[in-house]
């Protein structure tokens, strides 16, 4: 059985520890809106959408679909299981606590060449989510078949970085 928007707000809205009326009053609406929306009698206007994803913490297509957006698990590859490094892509996703949503995805095979080059790449040291990130061991990883979710860390401040590669 599907779960429902106003089920899916109601269960987000508790995983955050917000009361209907906490949420109602930073969306601008009424609680009874919101008990409305929970309770599937009506839905939110869709101009509320971007600003309610954020505040539960999820993309507009996650509260509409119920499909979270999600990393393959860690794996190390035996050798002949493993693709060539061209044929791989770093993934990185990035969800401030503001409600920005950074998705960057390279091939290996450029960070590869960045990093023997000494190449500085802004997509990669750019960003203060990023800054402290091990580009090297990254590849080192990579380079001994490890793919997947290499690294996910939820900042102080909300940020949410996740690097991953297949």
């Amino acid at each position: 059985m599907n779960m429902t928007i106003g089920k899916r707000i109601a269960l987000l809205r508790k995983e955050k520890g917000l009361k209907q009326e906490e949420l109602a009053e930073m969306l601008g609406v009424s609680g009874q809106a919101v008990s409305k929306w929970e309770n599937d009698q009506t839905c939110p206007d869709i101009s509320l959408l971007p600003q309610l994803a954020s505040i539960l913490g999820v993309t507009v297509d996650e509260l509409l679909s119920g499909k979270r957006e999600t990393a393959p698990s860690v794996q190390i590859l035996p050798e002949d299981q493993r693709k060539d490094i061209k044929e791989m892509m770093l993934r990185i996703i990035v969800d401030s606590a503001d409600g920005d949503k950074v998705r960057v995805n390279l091939p290996m095979a450029l960070i590869q060449v960045a990093i023997e080059c000494g190449i500085e790449m802004p997509q990669l040291s750019g960003s203060e989510a990023l800054k402290h990130i091990d580009w090297n061991q990254i590849m080192d990883m990579v380079s001994r078949g490890v793919i997947g979710n290499l690294v996910e860390v939820e900042a102080a401040d909300g940020d949410i970085v996740r690097i991953f590669v297949e």
